[in-house]
């Protein structure tokens, strides 16, 4: 029963491990330079946007809880921190996945009202890059989520229900 209980404990948090770090590895690469009639060059970069620096570091502080999240025992006192923890970092994930996906969809589709125009056409490098970085970071996001929802059950729901009256 306990090697189950650590092994669905170890598998999802692995998988946000590997997410959050693809994240920030994916987004911390994207760039791409175009030059124009060999005269105008246009450079994108993930450090131009700081919503983009934003996920970029909330995904890599993701990255370094969840590594020394792997480690934890289950059976210490130190799981009412890891509760906290994991909620702390799903709202921040939560919160750089929002603007970076309504930057992400002004560079692909522009705004017109603004004059903003669309800039995927002309970096699609950057703007796959930029993409595969986002849906690895919902990855982590969901995995992070089911992994609060978990650490609540086990941690606080759990022992209240199982506590017998005295």
């Amino acid at each position: 029963m306990i090697k189950s209980k650590r092994l669905f404990y170890l598998l999802p948090r692995l998988l946000a491990f590997v997410a959050t770090l693809s994240a920030a590895a994916v987004m911390a690469t994207s760039h791409e330079t175009v030059t124009f009639f060999a005269v105008m060059r246009f450079e994108a970069k993930y450090s131009d946007t700081p919503s983009f620096k934003y996920f970029m570091v909330v995904n890599a502080i993701a990255t370094v809880y969840g590594f020394i999240a792997l480690f934890l025992p289950l059976e210490t006192m130190v799981w009412s921190l890891v509760v906290v923890l994991d909620l702390v970092i799903t709202m921040l994930l939560i919160s750089s996945i929002s603007a970076s996906t309504a930057i992400a969809h002004v560079g692909k589709k522009g705004y017109s009202q603004a004059g903003w125009l669309p800039v995927c056409d002309q970096v699609t490098k950057y703007c796959d890059h930029v993409t595969g970085a986002l849906a690895a970071g919902f990855i982590g996001l969901i995995t992070y989520t089911i992994l609060l929802f978990y650490s609540i059950h086990t941690t606080i729901l759990h022992p209240l229900f199982t506590e017998k009256p005295r």
